[in-house]
């Protein structure tokens, strides 16, 4: 007996592309071949009867996508697309484009982590213009110890947000609705600036949980709130990295993974592309595998000889083609697993340092770079990167106020709130991130 329950009924699908046009211009045809307005398609909502207007929205189908990367329409500061991705910006010859390399971290700052990053950016690390190295940053809300993202961004390193309840359904992010992704991104934004008392509008980027983008509708969001850059999207491992670029043109490589949900449009937003790492023990001899875009997702690395090879080769990979940043992306969990990683990663850096080419910088950095291009001689005086260039001082409170916190969104729990500021009447949640008390 054949079991038809796991069979997906197929979906119709609109009449695109035929010899002769079937509707007068302007309007395109649906499955069932009734004719509609062409920005009716692929705009989130059935308007054909037989619901074929959202059934052929990819980045390649959508009769709305973005155009194909014209340079002649797209110029820095603002707008930097090339047509395979690999492009340097500014037209600067490799040998003068500093190798800028990104350390991100995703999730909660709290006592299980501070001890890493403290150890990783002690200060005395610094890039070849006398500046200390910067991290990125993107906080989780649950368990983050505000006083400590305080604390990170008055030493110079960015905070980006990582949503507000990161809930482990993948679909809820691939799926969300613009107001999904508002409350998510948007609430943890206005809860990281209130606890963490960050009040210079410099949280402008965000990383969708599990690298799950959220299409058109995440991106519109981003748009309307003034973030300036997403860093969900991977590009396969490829012969030569590809550098950030702006969505105002076509993605410049395949929507990979992630459930194949990358906005079709064109928004005003740069994509940090997380380029995937090769993870050959010999890339000279052993055969290839698919690439990791999250260092620790890279599953053969199981030792620390194995994590200090991947980041020299892909140090090389980048170093000796384009020099496009070259993002190192944790989750700090990994890097304390085995204090060998550590103290890997540490070496890693001192060595890189001892060059006088290579900067470890925040992505906001990269972009400010790529909106000015700059060669190697003349980064001495980059005034973008001096910004928070050497940090003195004391952290803003040395006891934080310990808030112990209900919401009547998480029945049941007592949350701690470590801030600086003071306590608010709620534990901070999506339909109240303030924690002021649900308006009625």
């Amino acid at each position: 007996m054949l079991d038809f329950r796991n069979f997906e009924p197929r979906k119709a699908k609109p009449i695109l592309k035929t010899d002769e046009p079937i509707c007068p211009e302007g309007k395109l045809s649906c499955g069932d071949g009734e004719c509609l307005d062409k920005e009716l398609f692929c705009n989130g909502k059935s308007d054909c009867k037989d619901e074929s207007d959202e059934n052929a929205c990819s980045v390649d189908e959508d009769p709305n996508r973005a155009p194909e990367c014209d340079p002649t329409q797209c110029a820095l500061p603002d707008c930097f697309c090339s047509a395979d991705g690999t492009r340097i910006p500014g037209g600067i010859e490799p040998q003068q484009v500093p190798q800028m390399i990104t350390i991100t971290f995703n999730g909660a700052v709290n006592v299980d982590n501070i001890d890493l990053y403290e150890d990783i950016f002690n200060g005395q690390r610094q890039n070849p213009n006398g500046c200390s190295i910067k991290g990125t940053f993107f906080v989780s809300h649950k368990y983050t110890n505000y006083s400590a993202v305080q604390d990170l961004h008055r030493r110079g390193h960015e905070i980006s947000v990582f949503s507000l309840t990161h809930k482990d359904d993948p679909n809820y992010w691939t799926g969300g609705s613009y107001d999904d992704w508002l409350a998510e991104m948007a609430g943890s934004r206005l809860i990281v600036e209130r606890f963490a008392n960050i009040t210079d509008g410099s949280i402008i980027g965000m990383r969708a949980p599990y690298l799950r983008v959220g299409g058109n509708k995440q991106f519109e969001m981003m748009a309307d709130q003034f973030f300036v850059y997403d860093a969900s999207i991977t590009a396969s491992l490829g012969r030569v990295p590809i550098w950030p670029y702006t969505l105002y043109f076509r993605m410049p490589h395949k929507c990979n993974g992630n459930a194949h949900n990358c906005p079709s449009r064109s928004h005003p937003v740069w994509e940090m592309v997380m380029n995937e790492l090769d993870r050959r023990d010999d890339p000279t001899f052993d055969e290839s595998l698919p690439g990791c875009h999250m260092v620790d997702s890279c599953s053969n690395v199981a030792s620390g000889d194995q994590f200090a090879r991947l980041l020299r080769h892909n140090f090389n990979r980048h170093y000796n083609s384009n020099r496009a940043p070259l993002g190192l992306h944790f989750h700090a969990s990994w890097l304390k697993s085995k204090k060998e990683y550590r103290d890997e990663l540490i070496k890693f850096i001192e060595e890189m340092l001892g060059r006088n080419d290579v900067f470890f910088v925040t992505n906001l950095q990269v972009i400010q770079w790529m909106q000015n291009p700059t060669e190697l001689n003349s980064l001495r005086d980059f005034q973008e990167w001096k910004e928070k260039c050497d940090v003195k001082g004391q952290p803003y409170c040395s006891l934080p106020n310990a808030c112990p916190l209900t919401t009547r969104e998480l029945p049941g729990e007592t949350l701690r709130l470590f801030t600086c500021m003071e306590c608010p009447n709620n534990y901070p949640w999506i339909l109240d991130p303030t924690g002021d008390g649900f308006s009625v």
